[in-house]
C-alpha cells in the first residue's frame, strides 16, 4: 500500500479533538534542552551496498566481549548459554506466537509462562512471580509503585547500593507522578544507615543485594525496621546466578522481589532486551503489575492454563490497569524457563559457587598489584576496586592492552567525583586462569 501522510487538515482537526494549540504542545513534558532543533548530522541517503560497509567499518571498532579477558558487568553478565537454549526459542511456534490471549489456541505459551512462574518463585522464596517485566529496572519502578498502592503512601526510601540506573528509572517514574524519593548516597562499603531513613511515612525500602558495588546485603534487619513502620521491603538483584548461592530476598524478609534475569538464558546482546523478574507474597497479589498466569482445568477435567486475576481490558484501559508497562512475556523469558530447566538445583548451585570462586580468585589477584585495593569485605561474582588515579583511564588503557576491565562507577556516576578512582569488576564462570592472570598483568603495567 502506498503510505498517505496526513494532511493539514487532518493535523488540526486531530489537534482540536484532543486539545491542543500545535504539535509542539505534545512534546511539553519533554525538557526544552533535550529536544532536538534540527535533523540528525547524517547522510540523506546510501544504497544499501554502502549502507552495509559503512555499518561494517563501525562495527569493527568493537572490541566482543568473546574475544578478550572480560570482567565487565554494572547489571549485565556474560555467561555460558548452551547451544540448545538459541536452538529451541528458534522453532517457529515460540518464535512467531503471539501475546495468549486466546488460551484455547495459546496453551504451550501459558503452560511455559507458568512454568517461568514458578522457577521465578522458587529463586526468590517468595509465593507468587509474574509472567516477567522488560527489565530489572522498569521492575523495580513498578515495584515502588506497587508499594505505594499496598500502603497508600508515598514516600520511597531508596538505599546508595542501588544500581543508578535503576534508581534514575525509579526517581523518573516518582517524578511524574509527584511521589517522593529519598535516594541515599552511594554506598560503596556497605555501611550507610538505611535504618535511619525508615520513618512512618515510607511506602518502601529499595535495597539491593548484592548491591551495584557488590556488597552482600543482610535484609533481615531491614524488613523488621519496615515492617514496625507498615512499609514494605524492596529487594533488588541484577545478578539473578546469585540466587543459587545466597539466602533469597523472601526468606530474609522481602515483600517484594525484583530483578534481571538475563544472566539465565540470555546473552549480553548490546543491553536488551532482557527479562525483569517480578515476585511477591500471596496477599498483594492483586496489586501485582504485569500478566499472572494461572493453571485450571477444562471442560472435560484436562490440566490447562489461563491468563487470571485480570481481564484483556486491564492491560489496554489506562484507568482500570494497576500498571501500564507491557508484560516480557516473550523468548526473553523462555530462554531463562529453557536454561534454569538445564541446570536444575544442583546445575544452579553449582553456576554459583563456580561465579563466586572465579571472583574470588580475581579479587585476590587484583589485590596484589600495588596501588589497587578491594573495597568489598563480602561479594558474590562482583566487588569495587581502588586504584590510583581516574578510573576512566585506567579502564581505556587497559581496554588498549586488549582486556576489558569493568565498569567506572564515574559512568554512571559522572556528578560525584568522590567516586572516580572506583572501578566495578565482575568475574564469572566463563574466565579463565589465563584471563585473570592477564588482567592482573595488564593493570600492573597501565598503573
Amino acid at each position: 500500500m502506498r503510505f498517505l501522510p496526513h494532511t493539514a487538515e487532518d493535523r488540526a482537526a486531530m489537534l482540536a479533538r484532543i486539545g491542543v494549540g500545535s504539535v509542539d504542545e505534545l512534546f511539553a513534558d519533554i525538557p526544552a534542552d533535550k529536544r532536538l532543533t534540527g535533523l540528525l548530522d547524517l547522510p540523506k541517503a546510501k544504497s544499501e551496498i554502502e549502507v552495509e560497509r559503512l555499518l561494517g567499518r563501525m562495527a569493527a571498532k568493537n572490541t566482543a566481549a568473546g574475544s578478550v579477558p572480560f570482567f565487565v558487568g554494572a547489571g549485565a553478565y556474560r555467561h555460558h548459554v548452551p547451544a540448545s537454549v538459541d536452538h529451541l526459542i528458534q522453532r517457529s511456534e515460540f518464535l512467531t506466537s503471539y501475546t495468549p490471549y486466546q488460551p484455547e489456541i495459546a496453551q504451550g505459551t501459558l503452560q511455559y509462562l507458568f512454568e517461568f512462574q514458578t522457577q521465578v518463585a522458587n529463586l526468590t522464596a517468595t509465593e507468587v512471580a509474574n509472567a516477567s517485566m522488560y527489565d530489572g529496572s522498569t521492575a523495580t519502578a513498578e515495584a515502588v509503585l506497587m508499594a505505594q498502592r499496598v500502603t497508600r503512601r508515598r514516600k520511597a526510601v531508596l538505599s546508595g547500593g542501588l544500581h543508578p540506573q535503576y534508581r534514575g528509572v525509579v526517581e523518573t517514574v516518582s517524578h511524574m507522578a509527584e511521589d517522593k524519593v529519598v535516594a541515599l548516597p552511594p554506598d560503596p562499603t556497605g555501611s550507610e544507615a538505611i535504618l535511619d531513613a525508615i520513618d512512618a511515612e515510607t511506602a518502601c525500602v529499595v535495597v539491593q543485594s548484592p548491591s551495584f558495588y557488590g556488597q552482600l546485603i543482610d535484609l533481615k534487619p531491614i524488613a523488621e525496621k519496615a515492617h514496625a513502620v507498615g512499609a514494605l521491603l524492596v529487594a533488588v538483584f541484577t545478578e539473578v546466578v546469585s540466587l543459587g548461592a545466597v539466602e533469597p530476598p523472601g526468606a530474609q524478609g522481602a515483600d517484594i522481589v525484583v530483578g534481571e534475569g538475563q544472566s539465565i538464558g540470555n546473552p549480553l546482546t548490546f543491553g536488551g532486551p532482557y527479562v525483569g523478574l517480578f515476585a511477591t507474597r500471596q496477599k498483594f497479589i492483586r496489586q501485582m503489575p504485569g500478566r499472572l498466569c494461572g493453571e485450571t482445568v477444562d471442560a472435560e477435567g484436562r490440566r490447562g492454563f489461563v491468563l487470571t486475576l485480570s481481564t484483556r481490558e486491564q492491560h489496554i484501559r489506562r484507568d482500570k490497569a494497576t500498571s501500564n508497562i507491557c508484560t516480557n512475556s516473550g523468548l526473553c523469558c523462555l530462554a531463562f524457563t529453557i536454561h534454569m530447566s538445564l541446570l536444575g538445583e544442583a546445575g544452579l548451585r553449582s553456576l554459583a559457587l563456580a561465579n563466586h570462586a572465579s571472583a574470588v580468585k580475581l579479587a585476590e589477584s587484583l589485590s596484589k598489584v600495588p596501588g589497587v585495593s578491594v573495597l568489598n569485605d563480602s561479594f558474590f561474582n562482583e566487588f569495587t576496586i581502588r586504584v590510583p588515579g581516574d578510573a576512566a583511564t585506567v579502564i581505556d588503557r587497559l581496554a588498549a592492552k586488549g582486556v576489558l576491565g569493568g565498569v567506572p562507577v564515574s559512568r554512571l556516576e559522572p556528578d560525584k567525583p568522590e567516586l572516580a578512582d572506583l572501578i566495578v569488576v565482575a568475574a564469572t564462570e566463563v574466565n579463565t586462569d589465563e584471563d585473570r592472570a592477564a588482567y592482573a598483568s595488564a593493570l600492573k603495567g597501565v598503573l
